[in-house]
């Protein structure tokens, strides 16, 4: 196979295709609102305030912020978004991001709103994947009791034996329905009892193919081990690894509270560390593509050009299903469409849920894109950019 040619990620044609001059507007404005951190906390606190008291500003948030990064406040509503993704060829990821709860009813419903995504995923080209939260099925405090190796009570075995089965439910569901599923990182000090899921989970299901993928944060120090083990304990167990590889989201939270109660960061020392380890993962990845599936989760530039380099030097066809690329609804559509044009398999994150309980991710969102390096000056940029282009 010939290597590829190197991908340009600066087709604004292609980046912004399926986004109308309203639409590029819209974006524009709202860009330049969450590259102000001040006016992100404060209205940030004012829209909770002013749902949890019932004022009517649901379709403001429901118009601007949440249109951007969301796909609907349900299932059926993301359909009119999988399907315009779907029109250039990038595939939708249902998110259900609803956070914070804790009652075993409430855990229950999320459990059953995930399995509704893979079946809804079922036989679609266009969803390649579901994903969940394990927090969104279990409390914070019995994942860290279980991270920390701590003796449980019975009761507290009880409540993690009810975690680790509606995590099985949903792993099961996949592999019945073909269907693969993303087990998302979360904080340090819950992710061992994540990573021991996600991992008996694999044993189970993966034996055929990558059906349920564990997700490494390359902002860690010590995940690019990690992943090796990882690869060691599926050859030695004969499975597939099923790896999403992101930078991580949860940084400046893991930095505070490592000072806090007196331990070492696991944190890299720098940001150049980070990539180093990530690029490495995407390479180990590649070189073992016969065993390990990969969706790179990232909205990096460079990462992304080194993979399609790495495919190329394979041999490994673009279509290839066993490499995914993957970012966020309503960001980096500079990468995602223009590798899609070019024939590599590309997937967004699609979040959904009701306004306000989905109201936590998207404030999150807006914090972390504000002081990511950079971030909401190149997204400006090149809205920017699209707009002069469509002025001719």
């Amino acid at each position: 196979m010939e290597a590829s040619p190197k991908i340009s990620f600066d087709n604004l044609e292609n980046a912004f295709a399926s986004k109308s001059n309203g639409e590029i507007e819209q974006a524009y404005w709202l860009f330049k609102a969450i590259g102000n951190p001040t006016l992100v906390k404060t209205g940030s606190s004012i829209a909770e305030w002013a749902l949890r008291n019932h004022l009517p500003v649901k379709g403001m948030i429901k118009g601007t912020i949440f249109k951007q990064f969301c796909g609907g406040e349900n299932i059926q509503e993301c359909t009119l978004t999988i399907n315009k993704l779907g029109k250039y060829g990038v595939g939708s990821i249902l998110d259900y991001s609803v956070e914070g709860k804790e009652e075993e009813k409430d855990l229950d419903r999320a459990c059953e709103e995930i399995i509704a995504t893979v079946k809804r995923a079922k036989g679609d080209k266009n969803i390649p994947f579901s994903v969940f939260k394990v927090t969104g099925l279990a409390r914070h405090y019995i994942l860290e009791k279980v991270s920390s190796g701590e003796v449980l009570s019975e009761a507290d075995q009880s409540e993690f034996e009810r975690v680790s089965r509606r995590v099985q439910r949903i792993c099961e569901e996949g592999h019945q329905q073909n269907v693969r599923v993303f087990i998302d990182a979360e904080e340090s000090w819950i992710q061992k009892a994540i990573d021991e899921l996600a991992t008996v989970n694999m044993e189970r299901y993966n034996k055929d193919r990558a059906i349920i993928y564990n997700t490494l944060q390359m902002y860690r120090h010590d995940r690019l081990s990690f992943m090796k083990v990882s690869y060691e304990k599926a050859m030695q167990v004969n499975y597939f690894l099923g790896l999403k590889l992101v930078r991580g989201a949860y940084m400046e939270k893991e930095r505070d509270r490592a000072a806090e109660l007196g331990y070492a960061s696991p944190i890299q020392p720098d940001k150049e560390s980070t990539d180093r380890d990530y690029n490495e993962a995407l390479r180990f990845c590649v070189e073992h593509v016969d065993k390990i599936a990969i969706c790179a989760g990232t909205h990096n530039e460079e990462s992304s050009m080194i993979l399609t380099e790495l495919m190329a030097s394979k041999a490994i066809a673009k279509g290839d299903e066993r490499i995914y690329y993957s970012q966020l609804l309503g960001m980096s559509d500079h990468i995602s469409f223009n590798l899609a044009k070019e024939g590599y398999k590309v997937a967004k994150y699609v979040p959904y849920g009701p306004v306000d309980a989905v109201l936590p991710y998207l404030t999150r969102r807006a914090q972390e894109n504000t002081s990511m390096a950079g971030q909401m000056g190149r997204e400006l940029g090149l809205i920017l950019a699209e707009k002069k282009r469509r002025k001719g």
